[in-house]
């Protein structure tokens, strides 16, 4: 896809397939649509391709931090423009295009309000092209760069827990320091960090992964029902496990992050913001970063793990990572073995058999 300009019924379709990428995680449809629209009233974004970048321009990721579950979050448009004048102000260098750090509901459309107003393009070469919980996971494995100074600007909550921080040092520990600041204004913040070249970013981020979720929207989008379902599938080469109420549900946040698990008629998934595995009667069906997602059974429409709620009729369905298109930080074995530790099930096995 060459340099678009961003439209109503491609924004509408980001959001849905975004929020099927998001894999439980990735922000709320509502809040994506909205954020959406709202770009479009105020300019025009563009969509630029990886490959229409100069190798050596300053990309910016745009991302959420925090639990979307948290009852007081507050973020606002605003507030990612803030973050970006922020971090252009902390390096004293230009930022030349925005990148979101994954897909989801939400975080697809991470960074057009700003395209919109600063006349910035959208980069398609996010840092992953499905949601994850950590914000490692979104950085490319920039922690593996011997001297790399992370700078991150972070702006979030309203009224006394409003906070706007910049963050210079380890990528560990400026992403701790986030999180942290993300409890305290609330649950959420929004966040402008890590520049990067566009020749870093192709090499290690997901390029394409906005036109697939585009791609994804457009097949839900366009049918209904049980058919709106099946075209997603289809789409992206998974399957429908399951359709089923639910039986059990638990969820806890706690420390910025929604963890929990749902039962679907038998079928057990844990999540830490995204569903982590997929199991029935002790045989694991699918594990992260492998594509676990529920949708309404009967109306489709993409549910986060965080809205599931007992008695709902959802249907599950499981992509292979292999048809997803992944970042380099879902490859890596010590950023993956954070995810035992926060759901209790044996993650790394799965992955690297």
């Amino acid at each position: 896809m060459a340099k678009v300009t961003l439209t109503t019924s491609m924004m509408e379709a980001a959001v849905y397939g975004g929020c099927v990428l998001g894999g439980g995680g990735g922000g709320w449809l509502e809040d994506g649509l909205e954020s959406g629209r709202l770009a479009l009233e105020v300019g025009a974004p563009q969509l630029f391709t990886a490959d229409e970048m100069n190798d050596e321009a300053l990309l910016a990721t745009v991302a959420l931090v925090g639990a979307p579950a948290a009852t007081d979050q507050y973020t606002k448009p605003m507030h990612y423009v803030r973050a970006l004048q922020l971090l252009e102000k902390t390096i004293g260098q230009p930022i030349k295009g925005i990148i979101t750090n994954e897909n989801g509901a939400g975080t697809t459309v991470n960074g057009w309000f700003q395209a919109a107003v600063t006349g910035l393009p959208v980069i398609d070469s996010p840092c992953n092209g499905r949601a994850h919980p950590t914000g490692l996971m979104g950085a490319m494995n920039l922690h593996e760069l011997e001297g790399f100074i992370s700078h991150q600007a972070a702006v979030g909550g309203k009224d006394e827990r409003y906070h706007e921080v910049c963050v210079s040092g380890r990528l560990h520990q400026a992403a701790g320091l986030v999180r942290k600041i993300s409890v305290e204004a609330g649950g959420l913040v929004v966040v402008a960090r890590n520049p990067v070249t566009a020749a870093y970013a192709r090499a290690n981020g997901a390029p394409g992964a906005i036109q697939q979720a585009i791609e994804v929207g457009e097949a839900l989008l366009g049918a209904k029902g049980e058919a709106a379902i099946d075209a997603v599938c289809k789409k992206l080469g998974g399957r429908v496990v399951t359709a089923g109420v639910v039986d059990e549900f638990d969820l806890n946040t706690a420390g910025g992050f929604d963890v929990g698990r749902v039962v679907v008629n038998g079928h057990e998934m844990t999540f830490w913001n995204e569903y982590m595995t997929l199991e029935v009667n002790g045989e694991r069906l699918g594990t992260f970063p492998d594509l676990i997602m529920t949708l309404d059974a009967e109306t489709a429409r993409p549910i986060v793990s965080a809205a599931v709620e007992k008695g709902q009729k959802l249907a599950i369905i499981h992509v292979p990572k292999e048809n997803l298109i992944l970042g380099a930080t879902m490859r890596n074995r010590e950023l993956m073995a954070s995810v035992e530790g926060a759901v209790n099930k044996q993650i790394l096995s799965y992955i690297f058999a």
